[in-house]
């Protein structure tokens, strides 16, 4: 049986009371409390942060041939139909 994870952290928010009565709204759409949702969407954009920050250096020569391969993306075939129907990791 998997332990439950402990939440231990406290995180503290300062924020304007139409911002707070914002949030509540939107929590209790979502049937959740409000530190679930706030939790839940600050950790749905930080992970969105994260994956955005890939960063790679090329010299000239590669560079042009990185812009080749982006003008000409790859044709559908059966391994990418696979790739592209894989759930992302953080989904699973």
């Amino acid at each position: 049986m998997a332990q439950p994870i402990r939440k231990d952290d406290i995180i503290q928010i300062r924020a304007p009371a139409e911002t707070k009565a914002m949030l509540n709204r939107a929590a209790r759409l979502r049937g959740q409390k409000l530190s679930e949702f706030m939790l839940e969407s600050a950790r749905r954009q930080a992970e969105e942060a994260i994956l955005d920050q890939r960063v790679f250096f090329l010299d000239a020569k590669a560079h042009a041939a990185f812009l080749a391969l982006l003008d000409a993306p790859a044709k559908p075939n059966a391994a990418l139909r696979a790739l592209m129907a894989r759930k992302p990791k953080w989904q699973r």
